[in-house]
């Protein structure tokens, strides 16, 4: 009996209108991620070009760093005539037209004879897709302003969107390059802006926003769309020990993530059976693991759930030193890869959770923009140490030293739980 009440409380929370969108929204957002990194990478490695060639084009990477930059922008232009859907969806759905049209123009360029131009569509690719990212972090943001209890759920739906979108430019490119080729490749994987254009026109906007007078002075408009979001989140007492959360929560994860791959050649697992264990198992448990992450957290609260998750995410990094430890094991390769992806997904869900519910609804995509580039900064920066150390110390005491990395964030979130208690 309590199984069917579970079955239909689970259902009664995912099974809706809403979180279909955020699905759709979120496949919107991560779909475009492999076509300028990833998978473009091995198309042009397959047309002959240079590895030194290859490697500039990890610079269209930049926009997904910054793109706090211009979000005071799009939080307060209005577009012609189409601001009459919302300020969320007249911007998503322009983003999602050039976004279609620049992954439709890539899928006509011969990489081995203009490279160039192709470099130059993918940044055009990557900073509509950073800018479609704004949007819609701030619309599943603004979804849950009359329910915040309900943030951590439809952040779990939403990087399951996000998850299978990547599957879509991942492995599904992949299969329709050795089908046909990489340009009609390409031209499919356009479509795939069509299910958040789509999604888009079937949702309403979450929130009605006034727009601030249309003509501002450059000195007026910063202060409105730049300082006046940073002085409202400086409000908070612990803005500082917040940030320093942000930065330290998925630093062991964002630390390892570079050189798995080499680990686990390292490990003589070949090119198949790493391919086969994270496509299958690894996606599986990361999206099985955000799911779960909601519905702890709506049971547990935020802060609580980022604190275990916490714990369970610094444990699963260790398990990378038992893998060192006896190398080429095929059953203990698949239980590392599950556990860490579904760890994986329940503290990404707990952490985009807990920066949603830091957002002020006024200055929604300045704030998460802002907030999250936080984690880009670990994640891109800091993390380009790993190699140096791993090659000082080694496979088993590297990943130790990793795991350790996470810890200060658990100080942090215990902290702000006992500060909770005072008030």
């Amino acid at each position: 009996m309590k199984v069917l009440s579970y079955i239909q409380y689970i259902k009664q929370i995912y099974i809706n209108k809403q979180m279909l969108v955020l699905m759709s929204l979120g496949f919107s957002s991560g779909f475009p991620f492999l076509l300028v990194f990833g998978t473009l990478t091995l198309w042009l490695k397959q047309a002959g070009l240079a590895l030194a060639v290859i490697g500039t084009f990890s610079l269209v990477k930049i926009p997904y760093s910054i793109k706090w930059l211009w979000s005071p922008l799009i939080d307060n232009i209005k577009i012609p005539y189409l601001h009459k859907l919302g300020r969320r969806r007249s911007w998503a759905l322009i983003i999602q037209i050039l976004l279609f049209t620049a992954i439709f123009a890539m899928s006509y360029i011969n990489p081995a004879q203009n490279s160039g131009l192709m470099a130059v569509l993918a940044c055009i690719t990557a900073f509509l897709s950073a800018s479609q990212d704004i949007v819609l972090d701030a619309y599943r943001v603004e979804c849950f302003a009359s329910e915040p209890n309900k943030q951590a759920n439809g952040v779990a739906i939403f990087v399951l969107g996000y998850r299978l979108g990547l599957i879509y430019s991942g492995a599904g490119a992949l299969y329709l390059a050795a089908l046909y080729d990489w340009n009609t490749a390409y031209k499919f994987m356009a479509c795939g802006a069509l299910i958040g254009l789509c999604a888009i026109l079937y949702t309403n906007e979450a929130v009605i926003y006034q727009y601030k007078k249309q003509k501002q002075k450059i000195t007026e408009f910063l202060n409105t769309s730049v300082v006046e979001p940073f002085k409202d989140f400086i409000k908070n007492q612990h803005w500082g020990w917040i940030i320093l959360l942000i930065f330290t929560y998925h630093l062991s994860n964002a630390y390892v993530n570079p050189l798995l791959n080499p680990f686990y050649d390292d490990m003589e697992f070949t090119k198949i059976e790493i391919a086969n264990v994270m496509k299958l198992y690894g996606m599986i448990a990361a999206i099985l693991g955000g799911i779960v992450g909601g519905l702890v957290i709506s049971k547990i609260g935020l802060k609580k759930g980022l604190f275990y998750f916490g714990i369970l995410q610094c444990l699963s990094t260790l398990l990378f030193s038992l893998q060192a430890i006896y190398g080429h094991n095929m059953p203990l390769f698949i239980t590392v890869v599950t556990v860490e992806n579904f760890v994986s997904g329940l503290a990404t869900t707990a952490l985009v959770a807990y920066i949603s519910s830091l957002c002020n609804k006024a200055y929604t995509a300045t704030q998460y923009a802002l907030l999250s580039s936080v984690v880009g900064i670990s994640r891109d920066i800091f993390s380009a140490s790993s190699g140096i150390v791993a090659t000082t110390v080694g496979w088993k005491l590297f990943f130790v030293i990793s795991a350790l990395m996470s810890i200060p964030s658990l100080f942090i979130i215990s902290l702000l739980i006992k500060d909770d208690k005072k008030v």
